[in-house]
């Protein structure tokens, strides 16, 4: 039997997500709940697949079974495809199974040409709405479908206003209009060298193709990279019938959530728009209504679709995000699907739905993105001086927060400068999925049309990031690269300029800024994930500030403190200088007992902020020539400093150079050559702990990591002084206590012999930032130059340097914990790289039964919700 590519909507269900897409199953299961939705057929996700293995072709079997659903949906409508009598006209939509806002593209009035155009005026008595459906089509099918630069055609529309004296479109007469069409479609044959198509089948066909490529565009990669989307999953197109919003006054179209995506408050939210098509309300054309005045316009519309909102909220039980159309009086449902939301509403909302018995507290907890939390922790605005600030306009508050930058008018503008370490603002009229990598990059994004369900609040919504959209105050003149507000005051590319995102206030300078705080909704959150989560979450910690505010966040030890972060501090770094400038193990000891009593005091501080939560220690581990200058002039500078000549400390300098430090003179190696620098930061840490334990009663077990370890013997031979000098310093204070000697696998060979390491470590944490880079070979601090290329040519989908690559890294990760347990049953198994706080790479840690991630102190809360939805995901 042929495989099925194409699915009416009453053939399918929410269950065929996979196949149909997320927008193709919720249509086919809005139809089996027997609400008004427009007739019409899904192209499967695996007819795009086909269509890429086919060399960008669709297969005339797929073609076939397009015109047989196609004339099943006539049927059912009581139209024609390319009739002069009564035409049928479609939407185009694609739809992958993961909900990708602003990704993909739509086109709308499809089957309209020269003839069919004057039925639809005869039919409708409507000349106007027909024309004004036609030239929408041209400009969507160029752009979309033929790839003309819409501005293009929007430069033409703006002259056929100016000429007539008109501002809005809805103002234009159908003779206006009818002059548009030829105008656009002079423009089409130009661009293209051929006429506007006139087949509807062709325009079809060529719409289908356009989605399927719609996939694979720049910005989709980028998204889908962004959310670990992979390639191989393709999108579905939906062909569907189209009802017309702009027949009228009695027509319109809107954007609605049952709960509002800002907040979480359980009030239907959305925006509608009369007499206009689906486009025109994320579009920012015209600014648009509030869904509640609806009510005075259709009363029984508006009553019509309170019940529908409420239907599909509890049928799915999670907020829903819907798309409707009333033509002549009459509702359609266009779509629904889980709404995106911020993450303060995304946690009311969780912890409403259990409250209101909608759903467990276990399916809560997987109903949040755990990256998504991140926005919580950003800054809002600092009170005295947000007291002593002016705003100079306000605008819609579509996304939370406050942001302070440098603003720019292009996407392009603010990626770069964020990238040379400038807090960025994109300002723009209004933002399309072309920006989604300046948005990205950007404090916060300011646009002077848009409502809150523009391309700007949605997308800057989901992103976490600050978002004042529709500013009627603001002028923003791209080309100048100004901004002038209604007071007359301008600001120029590269002004300080200030967003709230939560009133919508505007300020045309610098606001400081002051940490989140988080609600209690929150702390409910991570109460019910704590209790279902197995992996322990630790921090990346290498100061007292840090552990304390890691602990603030749920942390529950630390998994790595880099004793080499302590060494930079300006009142060590001589002493540090001075050991490594010394020709014998005597001066090397001489300056080592300077930096001791400096270790012992941070490590005392870290662990009464950490009380008796669990401290790994890792030992030196960058090159020693990383604290050492290397311009002449600052070498003299510091010779003078140390009283040494200026000749002997640039021999010195040059003697420590290597032409691959990562992988030189660093790590254990160091120990290996100076064992004096082991012995002092066993004492210090040894030390601190008897101190701390005396001092407070906390029951301090001290964990000290040896890094870069390849090969057992050198752990063996670094323990030997670890554990010679840990028993020394208990017997000179009288006390006993208990301590670890481990080790992170960050080298392959590592890993391959992981039983033998096993031997002498008594934990391993996987040090994955140089395990991915000595398996790929990769520099981490180069890759980025290539890896952008990598993506394009699809050889990576991700970066292996921020998702842990479970093909190889982690056939290597799960090698060494199976061999580590062979050896030592109850060794401790963690993960202290980037990786920790990465919520698809902490799924992984849980599948090969790590006991613990560690990350840095914001990310702790993200570890703590992605450990307990692997748990829920796996076990």
């Amino acid at each position: 039997m042929a495989q099925k590519y194409v699915y009416l909507f009453n053939e399918g269900n929410a269950g065929m997500r996979n196949l149909l897409g997320g927008k193709g199953a919720n249509l086919a299961e809005m139809t089996t709940l027997g609400l008004p939705v427009p007739y019409g057929f899904t192209v499967t996700t695996e007819a795009c697949t086909r269509y890429y293995e086919d060399g960008r072709i669709i297969a005339d079997e797929i073609v076939d079974q397009i015109k047989a659903a196609l004339a099943i949906t006539e049927e059912k409508a009581g139209k024609k495809f390319g009739s002069v009598e009564n035409p049928f006209l479609v939407s185009v939509r694609s739809g992958a199974r993961a909900s990708m806002p602003g990704m993909m593209d739509t086109i709308l009035n499809l089957g309209l040409n020269d003839q069919t155009v004057e039925t639809l005026a005869h039919l409708t008595n409507n000349p106007r709405f027909a024309y004004d459906s036609y030239r929408r089509f041209i400009q969507m099918f160029s752009d979309v479908v033929m790839e003309i630069d819409k501005e293009k055609f929007s430069k033409l529309l703006e002259n056929k206003k100016k000429a007539n004296g008109v501002v809005l479109d809805k103002d234009l007469t159908a003779a206006n209009l009818k002059e548009l069409i030829v105008e656009y479609k002079a423009l089409y044959e130009i661009e293209k060298g051929e006429e506007f198509p006139q087949d509807p089948m062709v325009q079809l066909l060529e719409a289908v193709k356009a989605v399927f490529r719609s996939w694979d565009n720049p910005r989709a990669i980028v998204y889908r990279r962004m959310h670990d989307i992979p390639s191989s999953w393709g999108t579905a197109v939906n062909v569907q019938s189209m009802v017309f919003g702009n027949m009228g006054d009695d027509s319109g179209t809107g954007v609605a959530f049952t709960r509002n995506p800002a907040t979480g408050e359980r009030k239907l939210f959305g925006e509608f728009l009369m007499n206009a098509q689906g486009e025109d309300v994320v579009a920012g054309i015209r600014t648009p209504e509030t869904i509640d005045s609806l009510k005075n316009i259709n009363e029984a519309v508006y009553n019509q679709f309170v019940d529908v909102a409420n239907i599909l909220e509890n049928h799915y039980r999670d907020m829903q995000d819907m798309e409707f159309t009333i033509e002549r009086g009459k509702l359609f449902m266009l779509q629904t699907r889980n709404g995106k939301r911020t993450a303060a509403a995304a946690l009311q909302i969780a912890v409403d739905l259990v409250n209101e018995g909608m759903i467990t507290k276990e399916e809560a907890v997987k109903m949040i993105d755990p990256k998504s939390l991140d926005a919580l922790l950003h800054p809002q605005f600092d009170a005295a001086s947000l007291k002593a600030a002016k705003a100079v306009a306000t605008g819609l508050a579509a996304s939370p927060g406050a942001a302070c930058g440098k603003v720019y008018f292009s996407a392009e503008d603010a990626k770069a400068h964020h990238e040379a370490g400038e807090k960025v603002v994109l300002a723009r009229k209004e933002t399309s999925p072309e920006d989604i990598e300046g948005m990205t990059a950007s404090e916060g994004i300011f646009t002077s049309f848009g409502g809150m369900t523009s391309h700007a609040a949605v997308v800057a919504r989901q992103l976490g990031t600050c978002c004042v959209s529709g500013c009627k105050e603001a002028f923003i003149d791209e080309p100048a690269k100004t901004i002038t507000f209604a007071n007359g005051l301008v600001l120029k590319e590269g002004d300080w300029m200030s967003l709230d995102g939560t009133t919508g206030k505007v300020y045309a300078e610098a606001v400081k800024t002051a940490p989140a705080e988080l609600s209690g909704n929150f702390a409910t959150i991570m109460e019910w994930a704590d209790s279902i989560r197995t992996l322990k979450i630790r921090t990346n910690a290498d100061s007292p500030a840090q552990a304390a505010m890691a602990v603030r966040f749920g942390a529950e030890g630390i998994g790595l403190c880099r004793t080499e972060h302590m060494f930079f501090d300006e009142d060590r770094i001589p002493a540090v200088r001075e050991m490594i400038v010394s020709k014998t193990v005597e001066e090397r000891e001489k300056a080592l007992a300077k930096i001791l009593p400096m270790q012992r005091e941070d490590f005392k501080g870290i662990y009464k902020a950490m009380e008796e939560r669990p401290v790994t220690i890792r030992f030196l581990d960058p090159p020693l020539h990383e604290f050492l200058p290397t311009k002449d002039e600052d070498i003299a500078a510091l010779a003078k400093t140390m009283g040494i000549e200026f000749e002997t400390l640039r021999e010195t300098v040059a003697s420590l150079h290597e032409s691959n430090p990562m992988m030189g003179h660093r790590g254990c190696r160091l120990s290996v050559t100076y064992p004096e620098i082991a012995e002092m930061q066993t004492r210090a840490v040894i030390e601190a702990a008897i101190e701390v334990r005396q001092e407070t009663g906390y029951n301090i077990v001290p964990e000290i990591m040896i890094p870069l370890v390849g090969e057992v013997k050198e752990l063996a031979y670094v323990k030997s002084f670890v554990v010679a000098t840990a028993e020394k310093v208990m017997k000179e204070r009288g006390v006993e206590i208990p301590y670890m000697v481990g080790t992170m696998i960050e080298i392959p060979r590592a890993a391959l012999t992981a039983d033998e390491i096993a031997k002498e470590a008594e934990f391993f944490s996987f040090g994955t930032n140089d395990l991915t880079q000595m398996t790929f070979g990769f520099s981490r601090d180069d890759a980025g130059k290539f890896l952008n290329d990598y993506y394009a040519k699809k050889i990576f989908e991700s970066d292996p340097f921020a998702r842990v690559d479970q093909i190889g890294v982690g056939k290597l990760m799960k090698m060494a914990a199976d061999l580590g347990r062979q050896t030592r049953p109850n060794i401790k198994l963690g993960i202290c790289g980037e990786h920790g706080g990465d919520p698809s790479s902490i799924d992984f840690c849980h599948r090969i039964g790590l006991n613990y991630v560690s990350c840095s102190p914001f990310r702790v809360p993200i570890a703590r919700l992605a450990a307990a939805q692997a748990k829920l995901n796996n076990d």
